[in-house]
């Protein structure tokens, strides 16, 4: 029997409309998918993930992501615990697995079976003026202190989470991407009693909104670092070719104030030669 005030007819359209509701949104789910493109980058430690909605690059990423975790070993005592610390690389042949947004959007990579995974959420804002700027707004990373080929007689092994707190790293104007040779490194705090965690990327190009060309990332917008890294460079070529420029001025107004000179009538060195004049 159906609801009250509604026909056979009108629940079997109900019903209906249901399924091809929740048919639909499982269609729209399964277009969202992640992309492995580390086989495209000429670096071997550089890695390119893409998701893409509907068949169009909605979120991407280059970079090399190294952690330093720390974890706790039993002494030889057998008593007190030792903090030792790992470090490895993101790898390459990760999976990828995303949501794209209209304000929000997020990127989750894993490796070696979901024993690690690392999660970036990004979020777009209006900010003074109305400029519009996307943002890294969260960072978490999921490892397991289990898998041994990193954590080595890891103490109470076992599954911990470390995440940023009020992160807004890698400000970028809308419509572009952010683009920064340079290290950056976030600090995160992990469930294994607080303990702190270090991810550091370099050599980066995101883009996790307003990708106008499928693979393609929109216009870079350079970090500071690096700006001030080239201008570094720079600055020693100018300041030659100002040097340069100051000497090549001083040596011309030298020569035309010879010249000058040597036109102009000398005048006797000798005073008894006035006597003749």
């Amino acid at each position: 029997m159906g609801p009250p005030g509604f026909s056979t007819t009108e629940n079997a359209r109900l019903l209906l409309l249901s399924v091809f509701g929740v048919l639909a949104l499982s269609v729209a789910l399964a277009e969202q998918e992640g992309e492995n493109l580390s086989g495209l980058s000429d670096n071997p430690d550089r890695a390119i993930f893409a998701v893409r909605e509907n068949s169009t690059t909605c979120l991407m990423v280059e970079f090399a992501v190294k952690f330093l975790v720390p974890y706790d070993v039993l002494a030889l005592n057998g008593i007190d615990l030792i903090t030792e610390q790992t470090s490895f690389t993101l790898p390459r042949n990760a999976e990828i697995e995303g949501k794209c947004g209209s304000s929000e959007s997020e990127i989750h990579i894993s490796w070696r079976n979901n024993a690690y995974t690392l999660r970036i959420y990004f979020s777009k804002e209006v900010r003074d003026k109305g400029i519009e700027v996307w943002k890294m707004s969260k960072v978490q990373f999921v490892y397991d202190t289990s898998e041994a080929s990193h954590f080595i007689s890891a103490y109470n092994p076992g599954k911990h989470t470390a995440s940023t707190h009020r992160l807004s790293a890698l400000v970028t104007p809308g419509g572009h991407s952010y683009m920064c040779t340079a290290q950056q490194t976030l600090r995160l705090i992990s469930s294994d009693h607080q303990k702190s965690v270090t991810v550091s990327m370099s050599d980066i190009q995101i883009q996790p909104f307003d990708i106008a060309s499928d693979f393609m990332f929109s216009e870079s917008y350079k970090c500071i670092i690096d700006q001030q890294e080239r201008l570094e460079e720079t600055l020693p070529l100018i300041l030659g070719l100002i040097l340069g420029l100051i000497i090549v001025i001083t040596l011309t107004i030298y020569h035309f104030h010879l010249k000058l000179t040597a036109n102009q009538p000398q005048l006797p060195r000798d005073r008894s030669m006035y006597k003749n004049m």
